[in-house]
């Protein structure tokens, strides 16, 4: 059971979504708690992806509600809901980095966007959030001279820019190798340690949940099955659960702080 003493930060009551006759989500309630990292889970189609796109006004539900710090989110023409939704942060999959501006420039956009703030401190903001994901250099750079890590972090940076309580990542280690798929939890982990934000991530990447998750919401045909301590879902003994960490235990089971933790045991 999560903990109903905790202050919530994404509250989700009886949703429906569907497609067409379709149903994709039916009747999932669960709350989302202020700087925690959720993992939201389960079997290939089975709404994790939907879920996330109810909470953020992209899909309109069926029926039930979505709340984001107790403002209901109801379509993106609405007033509230779009007041609330600039206070969250999205790290897209393929990272949706607007490949004809530079990395400071992808950064800059929402804070042009949606702020009055002048060039200059504009510009200080840019180098604050690179630096933060560890990207200092990149201002200058394009995002076709980055590699698939150096993207994701950029695309992290921009998600940052308008300093959201609330951050959605979805698929964040997609197609990335082991060791920058890594170093991306490892900096998951230092954003929420230093800035205190709700981290909620849509992954099936077993290493990855087992090294940032608090919770995790685990979805089956469009069913909530669990959700709780990532721990108590590893203590399981059988069910749709366990099956789903024995199909994802990647061979090699190994999950590093940095690449340095990488060639030093591979130089032993």
């Amino acid at each position: 059971m999560l903990n109903p003493l905790k202050k919530d930060i994404v509250r989700i009551n009886n949703l429906v979504v569907k497609y067409g006759e379709n149903t994709i989500l039916n009747d999932i309630s669960t709350r989302f708690y202020s700087s925690e990292i959720r993992v939201i889970l389960g079997t290939s189609g089975c709404g994790k992806t939907t879920l996330l796109k109810s909470i953020i006004g992209l899909l309109k539900p069926f029926s039930g509600t979505v709340y984001i710090e107790n403002t209901e989110i109801k379509d993106q023409d609405d007033p509230e809901t779009v007041k609330i939704l600039k206070k969250i942060g999205v790290l897209f999959q393929n990272g949706a980095l607007l490949g004809s501006m530079t990395v400071g420039e992808n950064v800059a956009l929402p804070l042009q966007m949606h702020t009055n703030l002048p060039d200059s401190i504009i510009k200080e903001i840019v180098q604050l959030k690179l630096a933060q994901v560890d990207l200092p250099n990149a201002s200058e750079l394009y995002p076709g001279e980055l590699s698939g890590g150096m993207k994701k972090r950029a695309a992290l940076a921009r998600a940052l820019a308008l300093d959201p309580p609330l951050l959605f990542c979805d698929e964040p280690s997609a197609g990335l190798d082991p060791v920058t798929s890594a170093g991306l939890d490892e900096l998951l982990l230092k954003i929420r340690k230093t800035l205190g934000i709700t981290i909620i991530v849509v992954t099936h990447e077993l290493l990855s949940i087992e090294k940032i998750a608090d919770n995790i919401t685990f979805l089956s045909k469009g069913a909530l099955l669990f959700d709780g301590p990532l721990k108590d879902a590893l203590a399981l003994e059988k069910g749709p659960i366990v099956d789903f960490f024995k199909r994802h235990e990647p061979k090699n089971k190994f999950h590093l702080s940095n690449t340095t933790d990488f060639f030093v045991e591979n130089i032993k």
